[in-house]
């Protein structure tokens, strides 16, 4: 099959830190959320030729920072998008880690700039603002991180911050800061998206509503003088067959029960201010007749999982025309996932890059010499034997 005709996207994979497995709501296969796991999958995909992968945040998962700075230290190539917290550290404190797993990646780090989440969650971290307060703080807090990233001695007399003679006298690889991706459905996302970071994230929504998404932030960014870049957070069920594609993504969710399917919905209703996470949960309502939600767009994820829940499943010509329509909406960036971890990866890589233009990393071929049960060889030889002791 012949590559999409499109510019390559830039792909991310996702590190499991909060476990792995093959079944969703369920310990049956499960892995747990240990590093030496993590470095498996890491050295995995950077293998492969993914960009990088993304860490998640939160009071389930590993500390994105710490798990970051181990895995550059086992990777060659990889990029690390970790979750910068308003609110939960100081911006001070923030900018002198930056500088610092800056320098140890070699450049390699990036950041995922998280505002929003469970106010339950929220106020363990003693963060008890409203929604859009959480953006108004994390607005001067990003103006202070960046001017520290710069170089400047920072006074500064705001709403939520003050401080006097901040310094950080490192500086990072990345000149004047790294990278800032965000994702923020709500109008006061948007807003901070617009004037503060350099890339706007969405979950995987039907294409309109992506469009709709992008159109806005666009037209945000247009005011404010700035250009954004766009990117979409997704997981992924890729299969040579679009029947075994689907019948994968029925085993997923075949160990979820109807009491935790509720107890999910009411959380995503009741517990969670985030916009992003309703607009999820409305993709299916808690119901598992509604999980097909546009071609090759598959909602099953969400019923359980906070965060994304759609799955881009079928075979890699179909994946690969979807992501083409999100690149015409101007999407870039992918950050993928899939159950397992480590297994989807090969098969995103093997399957799907080739036809979006993405070159797996294989240092080694087998030579049409070769003869065994991997290759078609025309020389002549014995079958290997497995030695028996």
């Amino acid at each position: 099959m012949p590559p999409i005709q499109t510019s390559a996207l830039n792909f991310f994979w996702f590190i499991p830190t909060h476990g792995d497995g093959s079944y969703l709501g369920t310990s049956h296969l499960s892995r747990p959320p240990e590093f030496s796991y993590f470095k498996q999958v890491a050295t995995t995909v950077d293998a492969l030729g993914f960009e990088g992968v993304l860490l998640p945040t939160g009071q389930t998962c590993e500390d994105s920072w710490i798990t970051a700075s181990g895995l550059a230290a086992v990777t060659e190539r990889l990029k690390y998008l970790v979750a910068l917290r308003p609110g939960v550290t100081s911006p001070t404190f923030a900018a002198r880690q930056t500088a610092a797993l800056d320098r140890l990646s070699r450049g390699r780090l990036l950041l995922n700039v998280v505002v929003g989440g469970n106010p339950s969650e929220l106020a363990g971290d003693g963060i008890f603002l409203s929604h859009d307060e959480r953006y108004q703080q994390a607005a001067e807090f990003l103006e202070i991180w960046k001017r520290l990233l710069a170089g400047e001695a920072v006074d500064f007399e705001g709403r939520h911050y003050s401080l006097k003679g901040a310094r950080c006298d490192f500086p990072p690889v990345h000149a004047p800061h790294p990278p800032l991706y965000f994702g923020g459905s709500s109008e006061a996302g948007q807003e901070l998206a617009v004037n503060a970071t350099d890339m706007y994230l969405t979950w995987g929504e039907p294409l309109e509503a992506v469009r709709e998404k992008i159109d806005s932030v666009r037209a945000r960014a247009k005011r404010a003088g700035r250009n954004v870049r766009f990117g979409m957070r997704i997981h992924f069920i890729v299969r040579e067959d679009e029947d075994d594609a689907w019948r994968a993504a029925d085993r997923l969710i075949s160990h979820i029960s109807d009491e935790q399917i509720e107890r999910s919905w009411q959380r995503f209703q009741v517990e969670m201010d985030s916009v992003g996470q309703k607009r999820q949960a409305a993709l299916h309502g808690g119901r598992r007749d509604r999980l097909r939600i546009a071609p090759n767009l598959w909602a099953g994820v969400g019923l359980v999982r906070t965060g994304v829940g759609t799955a881009l499943v079928g075979t890699p010509r179909q994946i690969a025309d979807r992501l083409a329509e999100y690149q015409a909406l101007g999407i870039d960036t992918i950050i993928g996932s899939g159950y397992p971890h480590i297994e989807e990866a090969y098969r995103v890589a093997e399957l799907l890059f080739p036809l979006l233009g993405i070159d797996p990393r294989r240092t080694t071929t087998l030579s049409d010499g070769i003869v065994n049960e991997f290759s078609v060889g025309r020389a002549a030889g014995p079958a290997r034997a497995d030695a028996v002791g």
